[in-house]
């Protein structure tokens, strides 16, 4: 047995058992407080492809708006955090403004991911940093617009 390592740390849990787990909780509505997650085809043996939304945090300039998402979990999920892309379009300065691609080590939830994490955990932190200092009245593009 390693020093300073509890069991909880060194047991690791398969891809698909925690994908299952997200999913379920996402069919359930049991995610954190604005923001979803669900599998974006039912046909996705491999819970690859998420969708994901973040409503915009009120008192912001992303109040009243709805941001989606496109989540993917690779083979070495939840080792390694999902990749990241807005479909809405939205100004952060970790989102790359041509295509919608999260920054991975800027992005919060991914720059700082835990294999304890969840895609909630990720979408839950960015709609945190929606309501910072730095990031509650920046300009944003017009409602609707998304990346193409």
């Amino acid at each position: 047995r390693q020093r300073g390592c509890s069991m909880a740390e060194r047991i690791k849990v398969p891809r698909n058992f925690k994908l299952l787990d997200e999913l379920e909780k996402g069919e359930k509505g049991a995610n954190s407080d604005g923001v979803t997650v669900g599998l974006a085809g039912t046909d996705d043996i491999t819970l690859t492809h998420w969708n994901g939304t973040i409503f915009g945090p009120p008192g912001t300039t992303f109040d009243n708006r709805i941001y989606a998402v496109s989540l993917s979990c690779n083979e070495k999920y939840p080792q390694s955090p999902p990749t990241l892309r807005f479909i809405t379009r939205i100004n952060l300065p970790y989102i790359d403004q041509s295509n919608g691609q999260a920054h991975p080590n800027k992005t919060p939830g991914l720059g700082d991911w835990k294999e304890s994490d969840s895609m909630d955990t990720v979408l839950t932190k960015i709609r945190r940093d929606l309501a910072s200092m730095s990031n509650r009245k920046l300009p944003q593009p017009p409602e609707g617009s998304t990346y193409s």
